[in-house]
């Protein structure tokens, strides 16, 4: 069996709008904690049409000042705010670690985009048919467009014919035994001439989409006219 709550013998000092006034002397708490608690709930109920997601907390805080107040009461009122006045400092302690933790979670997201979008290599992601769903701002440069233009658009279109179609090929050998291939592609630079880069495929772990890494190729022929 639980034991009952042992009844509180106090000093209070009580604190009213007029003026403060000093109770002395030993009073008998009537109420146990959990009983005080009960008696809270009960006069929240009794309050009717009122939103309890926005008066609730302050209600209950208004009843347990109020029993606090009164000498049968103040004992088990008392220790109720005191532990309720912890479980705020443990929740504003929560709050600072969370906010903190934010930025430092903000501060590594802009560290690393600055690292994607500046890298020394193009970077794109495809879809099966080789549209360009994201790249970084090397990969824009590099087909010499604006990033937010190039969304969308065919990888396709800049590449020699055979090129295109040996990306292509390249995506289709993709799967979970073979992660990852690699060859040189033609590059259309305008005027008729091509720029050999080396690429390297893989495929995401959702499947449908690839990610495409592009970067300069020593190989011969490079700037030659297609």
């Amino acid at each position: 069996m639980i034991a009952a709550e042992p009844v509180v013998e106090y000093k209070v000092v009580r604190v009213v709008s007029t003026g403060v006034a000093r109770m002395s002397g030993d009073v008998t708490g009537t109420l146990s904690q959990a009983e005080l608690r009960v008696r809270a709930i009960e006069h929240l109920k009794r309050e009717v049409g009122t939103s309890v997601s926005r008066r609730s907390a302050s209600e209950a805080m208004s009843v347990l000042f109020g029993l606090a107040s009164e000498p049968s009461t103040a004992g088990s009122a008392l220790a109720v705010l005191h532990e309720l006045q912890v479980h705020q400092v443990e929740l504003e302690l929560q709050d600072e670690e969370l906010r903190r933790s934010r930025a430092e979670l903000e501060a590594t997201l802009r560290r690393q985009t600055h690292l994607y979008d500046h890298a020394p290599m193009a970077y794109f992601t495809v879809d099966g048919t080789c549209s360009l769903r994201e790249l970084n701002l090397t990969g824009a440069a590099m087909l010499g467009c604006v990033r937010e233009e190039l969304l969308g658009r065919a990888l396709l279109a800049f590449l020699s014919p055979r090129s295109a179609g040996d990306l292509q090929a390249m995506l289709a050998r993709l799967s979970d035994s073979v992660p990852c291939a690699s060859g040189t592609l033609q590059l259309l630079v305008g005027n008729g001439t091509t720029r050999n880069v080396l690429a390297t495929a893989r495929r995401d772990a959702d499947g449908g989409i690839f990610l495409l890494a592009l970067v300069d190729s020593a190989a011969p022929g490079d700037g030659q006219a297609g």
